[in-house]
């Protein structure tokens, strides 16, 4: 059997001037990166002439180490729409180096559900991570060149909380002393990097709708606080300026295609365990203006991506999505069901119903918090049994759910049209009413409660000491009245990963509260997630090789 790698690279390519036609796009719209990667303008968005399409959400049940295939299901469902007649597009996120080099490999899709050229997608790209982190750096560099330089604006070294950051699993990285080396080398401080796609400038990016947006949300940047306990921002550095400038070329949304050459915007990169976890806004919005179905992702299971997609990104951009789609594998809820992960490939109807209700919560979250129409895609693996699959379909329809089989990693956009038709008919015929699960006028504590008890199941929510000084502080602040984007892991509801499955009756703990002020949300960090992941033992770098010839070997 051919790896997803090996299948990208005997799949011809289409022409981007050619993909770009198919929406509508004439080559002078184009800034091309090669034959088959191109930018574009940010003007198609405001195109009052196109009018926008539904915007369809793929999300998923909590997730193993290895994912449950969201983006495959994604790039194959708008494959599918497209070959049963309608005028699709998908809007993806751009993957990080981190995952990549580290335990997932590469995030371009798999199999016969791709989006191509994947080596390129998955390494550099159009090089827009880069750009962030260049951003983000600066200002870094401008902050402490600033408490060098006589520091004007009494910046307390002890409470700067801009870091750096590297798109790279490097957990060495995560605390650091700099500053060494004597009066001219800088101030020592305790400091420490974020992988790139946790920095608040890839939220920025993602948030934003216009280059004016983009500079006003920099600017609240909130860097330090002063000796007199004043928030410090990007803005009173003077750095803004030039941060913007170095994301120029960033902020513009990057087209590619599928293996079955439908269009694909991929722009942005935020993880959702860390982050808001969807692509961006600017993407968004430009693929609504040229297809009638845009399918989009949210990163990890629906408490979190599908969460923050709709509590964050819907309800700053305006948007409304027409259905949501389930992904689920009976490989993760019979893991979910107490199966031990050695033994996922073997038949086990008792682990697979024990772990069943993992995706009845999510769906229900989606129905009855968010009302919204949702179907669940049963993403099928080779391993998986008649009766298994029989089972959990029979379950989907006694919830009032249709459970439809989808085979696109096997077989491209054929084996999506099952679910194809029925997120037409969900967009066409079921009612929508939605809505987000909290208010973002209550309290801080009480929005971040609202998602424990309606989104998690939790029953209990308790705050450290710093993270009550931290909401104190941000209410005396006025920053209280933001959303809420809560870090914790994804592989539970709880902040716990070994409560596996639907848990109950359990509570979650807020360790710490900060500010990220210009993306304009408040982030609640759970348990011991942390903004700077490690590489495993055995990393997935240890397999890439590249020959004579350029030809990249061993990515996904």
């Amino acid at each position: 059997m051919k790896t997803d790698i090996e299948i990208a690279q005997s799949t011809p390519i289409i022409p981007i001037e050619e993909i770009a036609s198919l929406v509508g796009i004439e080559r002078d719209f184009l800034e091309l990166h090669g034959k088959y990667k191109a930018k574009l303008p940010l003007s198609i968005m405001n195109d009052d002439t196109r009018k926008n399409g539904k915007l369809i959400l793929v999300t998923a049940i909590t997730p193993t180490s290895s994912g449950e295939g969201k983006t495959t299901v994604t790039v194959g469902l708008t494959d599918a729409l497209r070959k049963i007649g309608k005028k699709s597009i998908a809007a993806l996120r751009e993957p990080s180096l981190g995952p990549v080099f580290g335990v997932k490999g590469g995030a371009a899709g798999g199999g016969y559900a791709q989006v191509v050229p994947m080596e390129d997608i998955n390494l550099h790209f159009t090089g827009d991570f880069h750009a962030i982190g260049a951003a983000n750096n600066l200002l870094a560099a401008m902050l402490d060149n600033h408490i060098q330089q006589g520091n004007e604006l009494r910046i307390d070294v002890r409470r700067i909380t801009w870091k750096r950051c590297v798109d790279m699993n490097d957990r060495q990285l995560r605390n650091i002393i700099d500053g060494l080396g004597g009066k001219a080398h800088g101030v020592p401080r305790e400091d420490g990097f974020d992988i790139t796609v946790a920095s608040e400038i890839m939220a920025i990016l993602c948030l934003s709708s216009s280059i004016t947006e983009l500079k006003e949300r920099l600017s609240r940047i909130i860097v330090a606080y002063s000796y007199e306990g004043k928030p410090v921002t990007a803005g009173e550095l003077n750095a803004v300026g030039a941060m913007a400038s170095l994301l120029k070329e960033a902020v513009k949304p990057n087209l590619v295609q599928t293996l079955e050459g439908t269009p694909a915007i991929v722009h942005g990169g935020p993880f959702a365990n860390i982050a808001h976890g969807c692509n961006s806004v600017i993407a968004t919005k430009t693929a609504l203006k040229l297809a009638d179905y845009t399918v989009t992702e949210a990163g990890f299971g629906a408490d979190l991506g599908a969460e923050k997609f709709f509590d964050i990104k819907c309800r700053t951009a305006g948007l409304t999505p027409s259905c949501v789609v389930v992904v689920a594998t009976i490989r993760a809820l019979k893991l979910h069901g107490g199966a031990a992960k050695a033994h996922l490939s073997n038949e086990n109807l008792d682990a697979l119903e024990k772990g069943i209700p993992n995706l009845l919560r999510h769906t229900s979250n989606i129905k009855n918090v968010f009302k919204l129409p949702c179907v669940v895609a049963i993403n099928r693996f080779p391993s998986d049994t008649d009766a298994e699959i029989k089972l959990l379909q029979n379950v989907c329809n006694e919830n009032g759910l249709n459970g439809i089989l989808t085979t696109v990693w096997a077989d491209g956009g054929l084996g999506g049209e099952a679910l194809a038709r029925e997120v037409i008919r969900l967009c066409e015929n079921e009612t929508n009413n939605f809505s987000f699960s909290y208010s973002v006028d209550d309290t801080i504590k009480n929005k971040i409660e609202t998602i424990a008890f309606r989104v998690y199941g939790a029953n209990a929510v308790t705050y450290t000491p710093e993270a009550d000084k931290d909401i104190t502080q941000l209410n005396e602040n006025g920053l209280g009245g933001l959303p809420i984007c809560i870090a914790k892991t994804q592989y539970s509801f709880s902040d716990d990963p070994t409560k596996l499955g639907a848990p109950l009756d359990f509570q979650i703990t807020v360790r710490k509260v900060k500010i990220s002020a210009g993306a304009g949300f408040i982030v609640a960090l759970l348990g011991d997630i942390m903004t700077m992941p490690g590489l495993p033992k055995v990393p997935a770098a240890e397999k890439i090789d590249i020959d004579e010839n350029g030809v990249i070997s061993g990515l996904f």
